[in-house]
């Protein structure tokens, strides 16, 4: 009997230790399993943090792109709509004219425009300059000297420079004076005045070799002084 009862010890034992590693080994395995899920967790959102952040990245340039793209459509829109109002009044100008605005100035420029009280006579209300102004162009070549006849190409092309200087259209311009700049045949003054204001301006403009009539000043006059000033 005692082997018995000794056998029966041994195979309860043996059971125990057997539900025993069976629990340990279940909860190691559940602990690992924990284990692995946190640490997909943490690496998983980590690379959906990055991926986040790449998007952004690569989203801000196209972003950057289309802006600058929607701005060169509306200033293309913008330049045709100048070159449209132009046409008609300067048919001899040449294809590299700057465009002129109501006060006279290179669109864009404004804020270049010097504005003075008075000028070179007392009949001058302001005066006003630019650098910013450039040679409206031309058709002609090799030497030049002012030709102030009417049906000349530098005649068309003087009065386009005084139309770019003062934003006149000629169409709403009456010439009172084109002439010589102290008999130098490469400056020109012109009095000219505006059919619907009746405003009076009197524009100085230079010769550029190469390049056309530039203006070079735009005095705005008190009254119209029909062009009485010394040759």
């Amino acid at each position: 009997m005692d082997n018995d009862f000794q056998t029966g010890s041994r195979s309860g034992n043996r059971a125990k230790r057997k539900k025993t590693n069976l629990v340990l080994n279940s909860l190691i395995a559940i602990v690992l399993l924990l284990i692995i899920i946190v640490a997909y967790a943490i690496f998983s959102g980590g690379n959906d943090k990055a991926a986040t952040k790449n998007a952004d990245k690569a989203a801000k340039p196209k972003q950057t792109l289309q802006h600058k793209k929607g701005n060169e459509k509306k200033a293309s829109k913008s330049e045709k709509a100048k070159t449209g109002q132009n046409q008609g009044t300067n048919e001899d100008t040449s294809s590299d004219k700057p465009d002129g605005n109501a006060d006279g100035q290179s669109e864009g420029s404004d804020a270049q425009a010097v504005v003075t009280e008075g000028g070179s006579t007392s009949n001058v209300k302001e005066t006003i300059e630019n650098p910013e102004w450039k040679p409206v162009g031309t058709t002609q070549s090799g030497e030049h000297a002012a030709v102030y006849d009417q049906s000349s190409a530098d005649w068309q092309e003087m009065l386009n420079a005084v139309s770019y200087a003062t934003g006149i259209d000629q169409s709403n311009m009456t010439v009172w004076r084109l002439g010589s700049n102290n008999h130098d045949p490469n400056r020109s003054i012109a009095t000219i005045s505006s059919k619907d204001t009746k405003e009076a301006y009197r524009v100085y403009i230079d010769w550029v070799d190469g390049e056309g009539w530039k203006p070079s000043k735009v005095e705005k006059l008190t009254e119209n002084d029909r062009g009485n000033i010394g040759q």
